[in-house]
């Protein structure tokens, strides 16, 4: 789809009936005007889609460049990894960054991406996986589109785009091919009863990581019964409390395949709360190797996933030509990091009792 061209202050003087002065008056709110005047002025700019803000005006006329980053929370730490990583190439290239946190609140997100907008932002990066409805590919499309016309560029970081004709650039890593090899770590070390911690139904991310745990299985001949996902969500509690919850109940599983390292975390916590060791009597991984992963009891064995680099080249794809990076995906590569939470299979079931009370 051809982008179109930006609208300017002329076309909105032409559509209201009035000068470019005039319109330049209302705009800024320092002058009286007419207010049927302002009136006209001010539906020929909605109805136009026109960014009016002289101190975006400023930045794209010379001053400094900026970078937004939009994310769902701070206290991640592969979100925070992933804005160190846009902050550093944005800075590398004499470029601010501006940072802004959802709470997944789709209103908060439209919110910041128009403030961006007016401000001048020439990149707006969106960060991490989310539920592909049909508000989001909405919403999503209405971004693309306004930031275009604006001349600043979208990319999606760590999800894909839901219309590769948008213009918008996508970077993302290979959450399936992650999940697949840390699946397949735990089978060759001979566990066969393998639960999924933390599954998050609609998410793209963590879809994508339930796949790969299926097509493991799957890969090393186990029927689909053998899969068991429990969809708790994110978050250290709900590992915790995921975690107590499968302890007191009479599933069969040796090792435990959390969501990401949080959920990781809260899962060992539980576990040594219940009496029992990792990896002694159950094995524990986790996706995406925070800092924090190798300083758990015991150390994580988990998926490194490139959070710096995935923000870096967020803000290199921005940078590129837009033909060059629009309708495809740049995907990054994963590995997995082996420390000490996977140990051979135990029969620590036998001697652990059942239906009892969770944890505290």
């Amino acid at each position: 789809m051809a982008a179109r061209r930006r609208v300017t202050i002329r076309d909105v003087a032409e559509r209201a009936g009035v000068s470019v002065a005039t319109v330049s008056r209302v705009l800024s709110g320092k002058y009286p005007t007419p207010p049927s005047t302002r009136t006209r002025v001010l539906r020929a700019a909605r109805a136009l889609d026109y960014v009016a803000n002289a101190h975006a005006r400023a930045l794209v006329g010379g001053g400094r460049k900026m970078v937004a980053v939009v994310l769902r929370q701070l206290t991640s730490p592969f979100y925070a990894q992933v804005a160190e990583g846009v902050e550093a190439e944005a800075a590398s290239n004499g470029w601010l960054c501006l940072v802004g946190a959802t709470g997944g609140d789709p209103q908060r997100e439209m919110d910041f991406v128009q403030l961006m907008r007016e401000e001048g932002a020439s990149v707006v990066i969106l960060v991490g996986g989310v539920v592909e409805d049909d508000a989001y590919r909405e919403r999503v499309t209405r971004y693309a589109h306004a930031l275009d016309v604006a001349g600043a560029r979208l990319v999606l970081c760590g999800r894909r785009s839901p219309d590769l004709r948008l213009p918008a650039s996508v970077v993302v890593f290979d959450n399936e091919a992650g999940a697949r090899a840390i699946t397949s770590h735990l089978l060759s070390a001979g566990h066969r009863d393998i639960v999924f911690l933390g599954g998050l139904p609609g998410n793209t991310a963590v879809d994508d990581r339930v796949a790969g745990y299926h097509a493991a299985l799957a890969a090393h001949g186990l029927p689909a019964e053998a899969a068991h996902v429990v969809n708790c969500g994110l978050g250290r509690a709900a590992g915790y409390m995921a975690m107590a919850v499968l302890l007191a109940s009479e599933r069969e599983f040796t090792a435990v395949f959390a969501g990401d390292d949080v959920v990781a975390g809260g899962a060992l916590r539980a576990i040594a709360d219940a009496g029992l060791h990792v990896p002694k009597d159950i094995s524990v991984v986790g996706y995406n190797d925070i800092p924090a992963a190798m300083d758990l009891n015991p150390p994580l064995t988990t998926v490194r996933t490139p959070a710096q680099a995935l923000g870096r080249e967020a803000v290199r794809l921005a940078f590129r030509d837009t033909d060059e990076s629009t309708g495809t995906s740049h995907v990054l590569g994963t590995h997995i990091v082996i420390r000490d939470s996977v140990g051979p299979p135990s029969a620590w079931r036998a001697s652990f009792p059942t239906g009892g009370s969770v944890p505290e």
